[in-house]
This record gives C-alpha cells, structure tokens and sequence, in this order.
C-alpha cells in the first residue's frame, strides 16, 4: 500500500496547497458528543440524507424548514400516534419533496429511532457507543434495521450526525485502488468493505488523523480536480 503521506501530498498539490487542502477537511468529528443529540434531530438527519440521495442538495437544504413542519419537527412518538391519511396527505404537500417512498421511510425511520433509543437511552447514545474502527458494521445495521439508510445514504448520515465517517464515494474507492487496496471499482462486498475498513483503521493508527478526514484526502487525490470553492458549496462547508 502507498504511505498515506503521499496520497496527502497530491491532494494538497492539486487543491493548491496544504494550507487549502486543511481548509476542506472540515471539523475534528466528536462521536462521544453524538450521544447528546437528541432523537428528533437524529431522525431529521436521517431524512434529510434520504430525500437528498439522488437530488440536488441545496435544493432539499433550501426546503427543509418546510418538512420540518410537514413532520411535526420530526419527534418520533408524535409521528408515530399520526393516522395513515397523516401520511397519505404529505404525499401531496407542497411544502415538501413529494415522494411517496421517501415518505414512507421517515414513519419507518421513527419506529426505528424509537426503538433504539428505548434500548440504548437515546438513538445518539447507540451511535456514540458503537466502535469508531467498524464503521461497516455500523452500515450493516443501519441498512438492515433502518429505512432506506444502506449504502452512501448511511455514510452521509452518520457524517452529518458528526460521527466520524469515511464515504465510499467513486474518487474515494479510486484512490484505495491506486493506492495497492485489492478492491472492486464499486466496492459492494462485505470482503471488500472489511478491506477499506481495514486499511483507514490503519493510516488512522500511522497518521491520527480522524477518518472523516482521511475520507476527503483520498477523495481529492485523484479524479476530476474540482476547485475548492465549488467543494465548499457541495459539502456544504461555505
């Protein structure tokens, strides 16, 4: 495998310099801070990520004050004692992304939080306790106990949460590839999940850099160099 040094070097150097490349890393993620968010924010994260999933993001951003009002802020036990025309009316709401199966997964997703913060004392109290070096099985829980919530959608939502997520995005696994990691081009496997979890587990350990961070190097260290700005306005750091 390269030293991560290396791949750290050119994704300084194609972002302009080290000064600007720290500048994209975003903040030090806290996942014992995770525990304290409570359960109406957790799900309003989840289904924010669910509704952007193959959406223009701003676009969602822009709107959200509506949903949160369309959701009744998103409190669990309040969704969850609304009757099934609740749910059939927001199908035609137009203060919200009218998608009937995104819909459906915000009732589920608070049947799901609930659950979980009645095991655990809070959904952030699971989150923050879970090991930050399995990230994949994490994943795995999520997309089969959550609604909607495998793959990128998950990784999202644990990153905005503030979880210290790594994504899975195509420059990223491109950049393990290079890097000598034996991984498919649209790593999917639970092999070649073991494997990416694996390898960030250890340039975690040589570097100390949080995961999130080694997530956003890779991902600028090859592949269509896109400016710093227009990163800025994507990940909604500007």
């Amino acid at each position: 495998m390269a030293d991560f040094q290396k791949i750290r070097l050119r994704a300084a150097k194609r972002k302009g310099g080290e000064a600007e490349l720290a500048t994209l890393l975003g903040p030090v993620p806290d996942n014992a801070a995770v525990a304290d968010i409570p359960d109406d924010r957790i799900l309003s994260t989840m289904a924010e990520r669910i509704f952007a999933a193959g959406f223009v993001w701003r676009v969602i951003e822009q709107k959200w004050p509506g949903f949160e009002e369309a959701f009744l802020r998103f409190e669990p036990k309040r969704l969850l004692f609304q009757p099934d025309d609740f749910w059939h009316d927001l199908a035609s709401d137009q203060r919200i992304v009218r998608n009937p199966q995104k819909i459906k997964s915000v009732r589920d997703n608070a049947a799901f939080v609930e659950r979980v913060s009645k095991e655990h004392g809070g959904f952030g109290e699971f989150l923050a306790n879970w090991p930050a070096d399995d990230q994949i099985g994490l994943m795995a829980y999520l997309g089969k106990h959550g609604s909607r919530l495998g793959g990128n959608t998950g990784q999202y939502f644990l990153r905005w949460l503030g979880w210290d997520a790594f994504v899975i995005s195509a420059d990223m696994a491109a950049a393990l590839r290079d890097a000598g990691l034996d991984i498919a081009e649209s790593p999917t496997s639970k092999k070649d999940l073991d494997k990416i979890q694996a390898q960030i587990n250890q340039w975690v350990a040589d570097t100390g850099l949080p995961r999130r961070h080694i997530s956003r190097i890779l991902a600028m260290s090859i592949g269509e160099n896109h400016s710093p700005q227009s990163l800025r306005e994507y990940m909604g750091d500007d």
